[in-house]
């Protein structure tokens, strides 16, 4: 057998994650590897933690990216705060809400969870009911973006709530970094963690993490050690800390940190706040197309992330096939849906890169066409139009 080298197809990807790739970032990549020790390295580490502040509109000096995907920055968050007999309150609106319980359970930690019906945000009077009735927890925990849904919880409220019972605040971001409104330290968020892969453009396999001094006082006063070496942040802040010698930890990925520093760069161009609105603007371009085809979503829109959107499967439609043909007739991905709206959805992505108006138009004909030779119950021949409207 000979195995020769591999050459991926060059697809839109328009699902759940991850995004379009900049080319500028794929070019930022193919520079020359250097070791992840060395000066000139160590200067840039530097400017990604700069940047990735500016990113959380945060001041906490604990702001790293971690060597591995969102999944390992999670595993940072909770393993680095919680410790065997804690109890953690988690809001629960989807499929990472329920990883949060999995991740605390494997902490020795014991989760309460807060449920909402998938597709609606985190409640935040059952998060105070919940604060209430378990006083002393030492966390709350939420996904601000859920990617199963593409619901939008209040963070800002659901943070002053655990606050006033002292305790402290998980956040996922995955999907909201660079793509919606994000404020960590005007929220009170205390832990936060991320990924590269969705509004930031970039490849994936970084998560970007923050922790507010009042965490750090949490983490360094531990009565036991953290569950993971490798994720223990007393040790990371060895090499990623403000110390001009650096402590060797682990070989960092060094091209793939050349990727963030250059997505970085970019989102500091554009300005963090036109690139949440940018998100913004081009899913009010695709809703005007969706809906003027029939289609609908499943999130109402004060909670709907711009950047993620669930839309209802037409009646009588095979949810897979469509897929299967967007993906080989117009190299185009979409998502399916996830647990409980498991063949209900299709989740639509319009992160970074992937959030043109020239992907919207292409997703939209692309649907239609399909949809049309499907014999979908839809309107026909309007959706075009009805988006190019919405941009004026």
């Amino acid at each position: 057998m000979s195995i020769t080298s591999f050459n991926p197809p060059i697809r839109t990807l328009m699902g759940p994650g991850p995004s379009d790739v900049h080319p500028r970032i794929t070019g930022a990549m193919a520079r020359p590897c250097i070791g992840h020790l060395d000066p000139a390295f160590v200067g840039m580490m530097d400017e990604v933690k700069t940047m990735l502040q500016y990113a959380f509109k945060t001041e906490n000096q604990l702001t790293i990216p971690i060597s591995a995907p969102g999944s390992a920055g999670m595993e940072t968050t909770f393993q680095n705060i919680l410790e065997p007999g804690d109890t953690a309150i988690i809001g629960s609106n989807g499929v990472f809400g329920g990883r949060m319980k999995e991740v605390t359970e494997r902490c020795g930690a014991i989760p309460i969870m807060v449920e909402d019906d998938w597709g609606k945000p985190v409640d935040p009077q059952k998060i105070e009911d919940a604060c209430k009735a378990n006083p002393g927890a030492k966390a709350v925990a939420f996904v601000h973006a859920e990617t199963s849904t593409g619901a939008r919880s209040d963070a800002e409220t659901i943070c002053k709530i655990a606050h006033n019972h002292d305790a402290l605040t998980l956040v996922d971001a995955v999907t909201s970094l660079g793509g919606s409104e994000l404020r960590v330290d005007d929220w009170g968020i205390d832990a936060i963690y991320s990924g590269t892969q969705k509004c930031l453009s970039c490849t994936p396999g970084i998560s970007p993490v923050s922790f507010s001094d009042r965490a750090v006082d949490v983490i360094t006063s531990r009565k036991t050690k953290v569950q993971s070496w490798f994720l223990d942040t007393n040790f990371l802040m060895g090499y990623w800390g403000p110390n001009a010698k650096r402590t060797y930890h682990h070989t960092a990925p060094v091209n793939s940190l050349f990727a963030l520093h250059e997505s970085l760069v970019m989102l500091q161009e554009e300005g963090l706040e036109n690139s949440w609105a940018r998100h913004y603007k081009n899913h009010l371009v695709l809703r005007a197309g969706l809906e003027a085809m029939g289609l609908s979503f499943v999130v109402e829109e004060d909670y709907r992330l711009p950047q993620l959107n669930s839309v209802s499967i037409p009646d009588g439609v095979d949810e897979a096939e469509v897929r299967s043909r967007l993906l080989n007739d117009f190299n185009l991905e979409i998502g399916a849906g996830l647990g409980a709206l498991a063949g209900k959805v299709w989740r639509i992505g319009l992160m970074g890169h992937t959030s043109r108006v020239e992907n919207i138009f292409l997703c939209i004909s692309a649907l239609e066409a399909v949809l049309i030779d499907m014999g979908a119950d839809i309107n026909k021949g309007v959706a075009l139009y009805a988006a190019q409207n919405a941009m004026k």
